[in-house]
């Protein structure tokens, strides 16, 4: 590589040969040249305390060591990439464990799926299976949902901005009222169930029902335990398969590795990606009950559904699911994130913001407008964060879970920093 482009951290060669549909790099515009655990370095040598964490495809932060190690000792072996759905030590050793490590400790039995390398695979083929199951066509979505860009996925999605890129009708699809959405006063199960049981309120009955546990990109909502357990016992009641999207808030992000053990339903099918392949390369699997393994072989496949490398560093990344130690270090390091953040919300009464989230899927809840701007300024100080909410409205904060404590109180730091900093400058305009 060319040591003057390597080391110049001029954007322009992205903004001349890339599409302008990217969009981090717009909110991060820097040159990223490496990385370890949960912190990145730009090309100039300038530090940043990662709280994004590859949009939760990094739980186990950047290049861990023991997965590294497992990687490039795989390659240097001649171990296979590439092998579509055929049989590899890799898949196998990856199956094995998968079971021994996270089902069977969990009492739950899966036959697990490949579908291909992202969430909205994992997405498309839960909602294919629930209508070839079923016989039916109406999948039930909710408000603020989101669970990919594919036109399916697309679908069962809330943002009326990536529905709009669909560039055509999306259907088969009804949308109702999340957990807290109609205000705290209303029962939206009760709400769904009045359309289920009432023939004149022009909905099919559904397929299958889609959610998120905790809506991230949706606004850090939060579905009680009481919640999601009425709507699994409103879908066994109905008929309709429970399909729980824990592409994000799955591998341990929540605290537990899946999401929903916290209510202790058990879901018909859950699509997980992102960190499932541990190191950030591409992996997604959906979980589907044994009797609703109904696929004809080649049924639903794709090319890149068997990455090998993958497998290698995602078997390796279950080992911090084999005692209780990293969910119980998770639960101390999410409770103290919540305190931090109350105390932000406390000492600015004027932003008006609210607390919001779980585990290590944190944040703070502004005005339309205020969430950008501390985003911006803690970019500027080396903080790493995103916003969420269909207007940009929340603060996300989404460490690499396994983020010591000394690295978490820093980027807190950082973030409080900016949080003064955007106050700061909103009283002097005014006081002008």
């Amino acid at each position: 590589m060319n040591h003057e482009i390597r080391k110049s951290n001029d954007l322009g060669i992205f903004e001349q040969y890339e599409s302008s549909v990217r969009s981090y790099c717009r909110s991060f515009p820097t040159k990223f040249q490496r990385a370890s655990g949960y912190q990145m370095w730009d090309v100039e040598g300038k530090s940043y305390i990662d709280f994004f964490a590859g949009a939760g495809a990094l739980n186990y932060g950047h290049n861990p060591s023991e997965m590294k190690k497992k990687l490039i000792t795989y390659l240097m072996e001649d171990g296979i990439s590439h092998t579509l759905d055929m049989a590899s030590e890799a898949k196998e050793a990856f199956l094995v464990r998968f079971n021994k490590a996270i089902l069977k400790p969990r009492g739950l039995n899966y036959k697990v799926m490949f579908p291909g390398p992202t969430g909205t695979n994992s997405v498309e083929s839960a909602l294919k299976l629930a209508r070839k199951v079923t016989g039916r066509q109406t999948i039930m979505s909710f408000t603020n949902a989101f669970h990919g860009m594919t036109l399916g996925a697309l679908a069962v999605t809330g943002n009326k901005f990536k529905r709009k890129g669909a560039g055509v009708p999306l259907n088969h699809a009804v949308s109702m009222p999340y957990d807290g959405y109609m205000g705290a006063n209303t029962d939206t199960l009760a709400y769904i169930e009045s359309y289920l049981k009432d023939s004149g309120s022009g909905i099919s009955l559904p397929a299958a029902v889609i959610v998120e546990t905790l809506q991230g990109e949706g606004g850090i909502n939060v579905a009680s335990n009481e919640w999601l357990t009425g709507l699994s016992e409103i879908c066994k009641r109905y008929g309709m398969l429970l399909i729980i999207d824990d592409v994000q808030m799955g591998c341990g992000r929540t605290g537990s590795f899946f999401s929903f053990e916290r209510c202790g339903i058990v879901p018909d099918i859950v699509c997980m990606s992102k960190s499932i392949g541990g190191y950030g390369l591409p992996m997604a699997i959906t979980l589907i009950k044994p009797e609703l393994d109904q696929w004809s072989p080649g049924e639903h496949n794709g090319t890149f559904r068997g990455n090998n490398l993958a497998f290698i560093t995602a078997t390796e990344a279950l080992s911090y699911w084999e005692t209780n130690r990293f969910a119980e270090d998770i639960a101390a390091k999410g409770a103290l994130l919540r305190n931090e953040l109350d105390e932000i919300v406390a000492k600015y009464p004027e932003l008006k913001g609210e607390a919001r989230g779980i585990g290590m899927m944190q944040g703070i809840a502004f005005e339309p407008g205020i969430a950008e701007k501390i985003s911006t300024v803690a970019f500027e100080r080396g903080l790493i964060m995103e916003t969420s909410g269909t207007d940009n409205e929340v603060i996300k904060i989404m460490p690499p879970l396994t983020i010591d404590r000394d690295g978490l109180m820093q980027g807190l730091l950082l973030l409080k920093n900016s949080v003064e900093n955007v106050v700061d400058t909103k009283n002097a305009v005014l006081s002008h």
